[in-house]
């Protein structure tokens, strides 16, 4: 249980194929500059321990997250995700009580990845998927990182087909229109209710992103933190002094 109001306990989420492992740096960060915090650290579905589905659609995987922090007791936590992890995160924040949301360099439209991921969908059925994901690695600024990272994410990760096209299954079935619809809903409804959402951007956001996401959530706070896709491993010190003063 979380016994300070004012320090609401962390949920971490990771990105898609890794684990929670990811988030290790940032934790022994923060047991230094938050030492007591509540920190949970969670793997998503069919990721690390947890268990395989049969689907990995985003309002079913927070469903199945906000099981787990409500059975560690845990009370409106602030939310933390990575990747696609900040896609579950914001979904999660729009259904369940949160104190706040954390976005870690994730673009909540399609636009340009959407485009990729479709194209790529008959690659991503056959036995050259693989091809497809260290395709999207190699622009991740992975080699830009310390050597200790870049060896959490060549080892904390279990990259698969069935794990590529289930969480991408939103993009690959429904439309650019209708996914902004939707996220524009989740985000008004976080608005709403006066819950803050902090996006961490690795590169200044495009501008016609950025005007869409502060006409639906005004109050937004853009953070740029330059450097790789994995800010949290780039500089876990940074992250861990955000999240300490959330």
């Amino acid at each position: 249980m979380n016994d300070d109001a004012s320090r609401p306990p962390l949920v971490l989420l990771h990105g898609l194929t890794f684990d929670r492992r990811q988030w290790d740096p940032v934790r022994r960060e923060l047991e230094v500059i938050d030492p007591g915090r509540v920190v949970l650290a969670l793997d998503l579905p069919g990721h690390g321990s947890a268990p395989r589905r049969d689907s990995y659609g985003m309002a079913e995987v927070a469903e199945v997250l906000h099981g787990q922090v409500t059975e560690a007791g845990l009370v409106d936590p602030i939310v933390v995700g990575h990747s696609v992890g900040a896609v579950v995160a914001t979904t999660y924040a729009a259904r369940y009580p949160v104190r706040g949301v954390v976005n870690l360099d994730q673009i909540l439209l399609p636009g340009p990845f959407g485009a990729a991921v479709r194209q790529a969908e008959p690659t991503l059925r056959g036995p050259d998927w693989r091809r497809v994901w260290d395709g999207m690695l190699a622009g991740m600024g992975i080699d830009s990182l310390p050597a200790s990272a870049r060896e959490i994410v060549t080892t904390a990760t279990d990259p698969r087909p069935d794990l590529l096209l289930g969480y991408w299954d939103e993009i690959l079935h429904g439309t650019d229109e209708g996914i902004a619809a939707e996220r524009g809903r989740v985000l008004r409804s976080i608005g709403d209710r006066a819950v803050p959402y902090r996006w961490v951007t690795s590169s200044e956001p495009p501008p016609r992103y950025l005007a869409w996401l502060t006409d639906v959530l005004p109050e937004i706070v853009v953070t740029v933190l330059p450097g790789s896709h994995f800010p949290h491993l780039a500089d876990p010190t940074t992250v861990a002094r955000m999240l300490a003063t959330g």
